[in-house]
């Protein structure tokens, strides 16, 4: 448990900072789906839908630990959903469908222009919200504390090489 001290307050704000990279979801998100169900025309819709789903475990992570006694199996399903969105993110980017084309949306030419590097980003979510889970199932503040602050950070290296900066 985290307890009320001069730890807690550092805590919450070092988090609202990572968890904030990755969050913008709203809360009527439509769920998620796999890309196997979208046609080409809504896609975007399929895309923006998984990062909406994905902002809403980020806020459900972050009251969690906000809270006077986390519930870590909580943070570990969130984690573990986030996990499995990140899984679908590659198939949400099909050539042509970046803010180049006109459609309502923030993704940058960057994401077709720089594959490897688009693939390897959509890799690290995967692999630190694996970590996250991992980390929540310990129960130890500390390791979920470094795990969200990774996870915020591979959301936020994503956001400045391949979303648009519409702030």
């Amino acid at each position: 448990m985290i307890k009320h001290s001069v730890f807690r307050p550092l805590l919450i704000a070092s988090l609202a900072g990572a968890l904030a990279a990755c969050g913008g979801a709203t809360e009527d998100a439509p769920e998620a789906t796999d890309t196997a169900d979208a046609g080409e025309t809504d896609i975007i819709e399929v895309r923006q839908a998984n990062f909406e789903a994905i902002g809403d475990e980020f806020k459900i992570i972050r009251g969690q630990l906000e809270s006077e006694a986390p519930d870590f199996a909580a943070i570990e399903a969130a984690a573990n959903t986030i996990n499995a969105n990140a899984m679908l993110i590659p198939d949400h980017f099909p050539e042509g469908t970046g803010i180049d084309s006109g459609a309502d949306t923030e993704a940058l030419a960057a994401i077709w222009e720089k594959p490897e590097e688009f693939a390897s980003a959509g890799t690290k979510l995967v692999e630190t919200s694996a970590a996250l889970a991992a980390a929540a199932a310990t129960g130890e503040a500390g390791a979920v504390v470094e795990a969200v602050k990774a996870m915020g950070g591979s959301c936020k290296a994503c956001h400045d090489n391949f979303r648009l900066d519409d702030d």
